[in-house]
């Protein structure tokens, strides 16, 4: 079926600039209707081209350029006063479609040089989101630290797999809290937890630029793939600043664009932005170095770096298609889902093609706060 849409999508985008080149046909529309013209119809209908009746044809690249111009638009705006976010979220969790392919982790997964180098589809799709956890932790620095943190935020938790999978692995000592927007994705991340046994992973609505947490509250926040939703990245930054204690660790993944300060982007570049923007439900996206600058505004945030992991992540996009395309049952016994999982195809594609021609790129932040003039009282143990 994935392939299938995947195929269509060309097709379509071909009999669109077939469209475009009929002038001919604008001609016709803006021209007085005389007895030829109105004669026409009957003429086309019987009309063939090497045996091909022409009207099929006509009506087919028609039905074609308008699916086109329909699938080219974007049509999950971002609005935070509905709670697109949450929405959107609720409903992928609801229909399992989402869970069923990607498992316990909506991020991108993780493909080394050399998996890569053999073939991307070789790797377990769901391996690859864990892979992506394991590295993560490590460039965190968290296993350099003396102890376990002993409360850890996970900010854009989705179903909760990163919140227990840090539980499990950091141990009974380790209290790990999951927010997120959306009272589906937190119903499911609960119920997964007290299936697994799991008494240290917990998760609630809560909006990640109104936390009601204290101050110093976490020694460690955690935000994989969130950023994205954020409108007011600086409040998103300064929120998950606020609650980390001093001494703390921070550790960010998101989705980047590239740094426009030296070469602008091009009309096309903006629309293709405006895409990737609008089709799932994100505010817009802002550059590697802005995140940098943001982390370093704050004033209490300290050894900032940043890395790009595009090459790592890039296969991701793809292999997602091909799970589908390899496991088609779960969308074919869901007609509902049909029109919406050919729009996230399509997404997904092109946020590969942004990947590979550098317009986007995946960022990596990790910062510790300060403990320059805090109270002792507030920092980490």
């Amino acid at each position: 079926m994935f392939k299938m849409r995947t195929c269509l999508f060309f097709v379509i985008a071909s009999s669109a600039g077939a469209l475009h080149t009929m002038k001919p046909a604008r001609a016709l529309r803006s021209a007085p209707r005389s007895k030829t013209t109105m004669g026409l119809g009957p003429l086309l209908k019987g009309a063939e081209i090497g045996g091909v009746p022409v009207l099929p044809i006509g009506l087919a690249v028609g039905a074609a350029g308008l699916a086109y111009r329909t699938l080219d638009l974007p049509a999950r705006r971002y609005n935070r006063e509905q709670n697109t976010v949450g929405k959107e979220y609720d409903a992928w969790t609801t229909d399992g479609v989402l869970e069923h392919y990607w498992g316990e982790h909506i991020h991108l997964g993780y493909y080394t040089e050399e998996e890569m180098q053999k073939g991307y589809k070789k790797k377990d799709f769901i391996q690859a989101k864990y892979d992506f956890i394991d590295r993560m932790m490590e460039f965190s620095g968290l296993e350099d630290l003396e102890k376990p943190p002993a409360k850890v935020l996970d900010v854009g938790c989705g179903i909760g797999g990163t919140s227990r999978y840090l539980a499990k692995k950091l141990g009974d000592a380790s209290l790990v809290t999951g927010i997120t927007l959306s009272p589906e994705q937190v119903k499911r991340a609960t119920a997964l937890a007290e299936e697994r046994g799991l008494s240290n992973a917990k998760f609630q609505v809560t909006d990640a630029l109104a936390m009601d947490f204290p101050d110093n509250s976490f020694d460690m926040v955690w935000a994989c793939e969130s950023g994205e939703h954020m409108p007011d990245k600086k409040k998103y930054i300064e929120e998950m600043a606020r609650v980390l204690k001093p001494g703390g660790v921070m550790v960010v993944a998101t989705w980047c664009q590239r740094d426009d300060g030296e070469k602008p982007f091009s009309k096309s570049d903006l629309k293709r932005l405006d895409y990737l923007y609008a089709e799932w439900t994100h505010p817009h996206f802002i550059s590697i170095e802005a995140y940098r600058r943001l982390m370093e505004g704050t004033g209490v945030l300290d050894k900032v770096h940043t890395e790009d992991w595009w090459k790592e992540t890039i296969a991701s996009w793809r292999h997602s298609i091909w799970v589908g395309v390899y496991d088609p049952w779960p969308v074919v016994k869901r007609p509902y889902t049909w029109y919406k999982t050919l729009r996230d195809g399509i997404c997904l594609d092109r946020f590969h093609r942004s990947f590979d021609d550098g317009l986007m790129g995946y960022g990596m932040f990790r910062a510790r706060k300060s403990t320059v003039g805090a109270n002792p009282e507030d920092c980490t143990k």
